[in-house]
């Protein structure tokens, strides 16, 4: 028996951040068809020059996602959530931590998500409810 459930889609989100939202969403469905290590070494190159994220900024890009996206809004949608907000955080000149790991708890879950200040953004999570297995914050100015 299945337990009746609504997906909660924010609200108020600005035309500019939905309109956003809807350019990088495609991008963000092509990049999760790949292989782990392009994925990262996408990522990688893409965050460049970029200034990290505020939690405000990554907040408002996962918002916009959810708001255009009944998918990326569901439980299913964490890769092309995270990774749509993370192109939209680059489209504003900044970068969130973007990650990928499992849950810490019983039963065992794959999960991708943005966190910033190594807290994971919109979860609704304790902040070590999930382990990272990958991840890529921004670039420091050490980091080619």
């Amino acid at each position: 028996m299945s337990t009746p459930s609504a997906l909660a889609r924010p609200t108020g989100v600005p035309r500019a951040h939905r309109l956003g939202a809807r350019v990088v969403l495609p991008a963000a469905y092509l990049i999760a068809r790949l292989p782990p290590r392009r994925i990262l070494a996408l990522l990688t190159v893409l965050r460049r020059g970029a200034a990290p994220a505020t939690r405000g900024q990554a907040q408002a890009a996962r918002d916009a996602l959810c708001a255009v996206s009944l998918f990326c809004a569901g439980p299913r949608g964490c890769l092309p959530r995270s990774l749509g907000a993370a192109l939209l955080c680059r489209l504003w000149g900044v970068w969130p931590t973007w990650c990928t790991g499992v849950r810490v708890v019983p039963p065992f879950s794959a999960h991708a998500w943005i966190e910033v200040d190594g807290r994971p953004m919109g979860e609704g999570v304790p902040d070590d409810y999930f382990s990272r297995l990958m991840s890529v914050p921004p670039a420091s100015r050490n980091t080619p």
